[in-house]
């Protein structure tokens, strides 16, 4: 047998929402653990919910997940706590995370051999962990804790907001459509909304004041690594945001070295990239993947991603919200241009969140049911936006070429969903 992985001490970082397994075989009380360190009404024990329904170790399991569901679906934090020592007990509890878009996690109790009764089918329990111990993660757990020996306890359980949590970051916000490589044009909406951009692509804000990117920084436009220099930076300062966008992740993954074509610009910023150095690729490359692909904003009043988000994955992970966010309501099929048709997922929105994205470009910007698309095709020839949050006014410049052909024609905004802007 293969040696057991380490165990973990000190306190456990766990996510603020969703699904925690607290396992170990019979005599290591899971319950009793997950009671001790978690609220009464966060703990779901398996055995409980087996003594209710008479004993039926299926249906107990089917009633904790229905519970357990009920939960995760409001994003409240789920303690499941049981003898859950195979991976077919286990993976119920994965796809229900899964399921409402949460992050599945695992604390494993793995007290001595002679600390648990000496029976065949508690010893069989033990044998059985720790031969499936070393796959958890590969089973779905994002974070996996082992308590090992005498002393199980944590010293501490603290809570962590999920990624796109930062409902603590109140603005005032300055939201920033997509870039596309515009910099001369970036540089002038900067200064339009008070910030001074140096020489050296330095930016000093208003005070007070955080500019948030919805992501799309590269490609189509003059200068990529530029764009890319000056949003680092203020990123850096702690005076910016930026959200992923799909092309971001296109050179995220091309810089990664991974298989890509080098279409729709692609291929000139990552000659600009190169151009600038080894060591500014590598600063490139680590700053894109440290981007998240939505942010929830100023006590959840407002969200912001790429391509825009349902209420339904607002503050949530996991691979669905990823690709919404990245590449909106699509559904594999193309338009005539032999683009990606794109739902209008916007036009049902109807949620409590302010929602502010880009992606889809737009002659004006479009507003709509709460959301906001800052997309106004400055790459193409049209105009890079800025939203001024919390005040509501929109802030344009006009692009100063097309420097990209669009593949079809950007479409109009009814007047009832126009935002005129300012400048």
């Amino acid at each position: 047998m293969s040696a057991l992985p380490a165990a973990t001490s000190g306190p456990l970082h766990v996510p603020a929402r969703g699904l925690i397994a607290v396992i170990g075989a019979d005599g290591s009380d899971p319950a009793g653990w997950a009671a001790r360190h978690f609220a009464p009404e966060e703990v779901l024990d398996l055995g409980t919910f087996r003594a209710w329904v008479g004993g039926d170790a299926a249906g107990g399991l089917d009633a904790l997940l229905h519970v357990a569901g009920a939960r995760l679906s409001r994003g409240l934090l789920t303690v499941i706590a049981g003898p859950l020592v195979r991976p077919v007990d286990r993976a119920p509890l994965v796809a229900l995370a899964r399921a409402h878009d949460l992050p599945a996690s695992v604390v494993v109790l793995d007290p001595p051999r002679a600390a648990l009764p000496r029976t065949d089918a508690v010893q069989a329990q033990v044998t059985e962990l720790h031969r499936t111990l070393g796959g958890l993660e590969k089973e779905g757990f994002r974070r996996v804790w082992v308590r090992r020996g005498p002393g199980l306890e944590a010293s501490g359980v603290r809570r962590v907001p999920l990624a796109p949590d930062r409902a603590d970051l109140r603005g005032p916000f300055d939201f920033i459509g997509d870039v596309h490589g515009c910099l001369p044009e970036l540089r002038d909406l900067l200064g339009a909304l008070g910030y001074a951009v140096g020489e050296d692509l330095s930016v000093t804000p208003p005070p007070g004041r955080t500019a948030v990117f919805v992501g799309d920084l590269v490609d189509r436009g003059p200068d990529s690594a530029g764009v890319l220099h000056l949003v680092m930076g203020l990123v850096r300062s702690g005076a910016g945001l930026c959200l992923l966008g799909n092309h971001d992740e296109k050179l995220a993954r091309a810089l990664e070295g991974r298989s890509v074509k080098p279409v729709h610009g692609l291929d000139v910023t990552l000659a600009q990239v190169h151009a600038r150095g080894e060591a500014f690729a590598g600063q490139v490359r680590a700053f894109l993947g440290s981007l998240p692909t939505h942010l929830v904003l100023d006590g959840g009043r407002v969200v912001v991603a790429h391509a825009g988000l349902p209420e339904r994955y607002h503050g949530r992970v996991g691979g669905r919200v990823r690709t919404f966010a990245l590449y909106g309501d699509v559904n594999g099929q193309k338009d005539e241009y032999g683009l990606p048709v794109r739902g209008d997922w916007a036009a049902g929105y109807r949620g409590g969140a302010l929602v502010v994205y880009g992606h889809t470009p737009h002659l004006d910007v479009r507003a709509l049911n709460g959301t906001v698309n800052l997309d106004t095709g400055c790459a193409f020839g049209g105009k890079l936006s800025a939203l001024r949050y919390p005040e509501g006014q929109v802030v344009q410049v006009p692009a100063r070429a097309a420097y990209w052909v669009p593949a079809k024609p950007m479409p109009a905004v009814p007047e009832e969903a126009r935002f005129v802007g300012e400048g």
